[in-house]
């Protein structure tokens, strides 16, 4: 089972139709039992860091997201779902998260426009099984203000440039997150999703051709 975590993130509708679109029927749900019980999750996001943390211990989902982590089942993570990794974000003053990456995320620097939000490319650090058929340097689109800064290197796995070269894809073990939305990418993204569930082993399929 393949379950999205609904807290009532805005981007639930499109991330659960990008899976579709892979041929995998998802559950969508707020239910820690089902977290629990998932063999890949993904935690979308759209906002800030105080209401999506809020959300989740509204609905008794932080520890059961932490614990599923820590499991080493295969995890994504998307927008605010990324930034909800990191130890806590400053959006708004200091707000404690997850704490599954240590780092902080940070709001851009004064001068750049903010929301960062259109197409920019993504450029690979270390490659990836999410990564396979698209091409280095591939457009994604992003909506966000503050970005992710992990105190661990090798923890980043892409790079994108505003105002200077931020994390733009995350990951370690069984987990990666990504600071763009895929469901919002076109193609790339939605062949991210579908690399994501051949890796989590939920599509059997070999990967499409290069």
């Amino acid at each position: 089972m393949i379950a999205i975590v609904d807290y009532g993130a805005g981007n639930l509708r499109s991330v659960r139709r990008a899976v579709e679109h892979a041929g995998v029927e998802p559950v969508v749900t707020n239910d820690w039992r089902a977290v629990e019980r998932a063999d890949a999750l993904i935690l979308p996001g759209v906002g800030a860091a105080a209401d999506t943390m809020a959300n989740l211990r509204r609905h008794g989902l932080v520890e059961p997201v932490r614990e599923y982590i820590a499991s080493a089942r295969p995890f994504l993570g998307v927008c605010m779902g990324l930034q909800a990794l990191l130890t806590g974000s400053e959006e708004g003053g200091w707000h404690p998260c997850l704490d599954v990456v240590p780092g902080r995320v940070k709001r851009f620097a004064q001068g750049l426009t903010v929301p960062h939000m259109g197409w920019n490319q993504v450029f690979r650090r270390r490659e990836h099984p999410v990564f396979d058929g698209i091409p280095d340097g591939a457009y994604f689109y992003f909506v966000h203000s503050y970005y992710c800064a992990p105190e661990d290197d090798s923890a980043v796995l892409a790079t994108t440039d505003y105002g200077g070269s931020f994390a733009s894809v995350l990951g370690r073990d069984r987990w990666v997150a990504t600071q763009f939305h895929p469901e919002k990418s076109g193609a790339a993204g939605l062949r991210l999703y579908r690399n994501f569930l051949i890796w989590a082993g939920v599509l059997t399929e070999p990967a499409l051709s290069r």
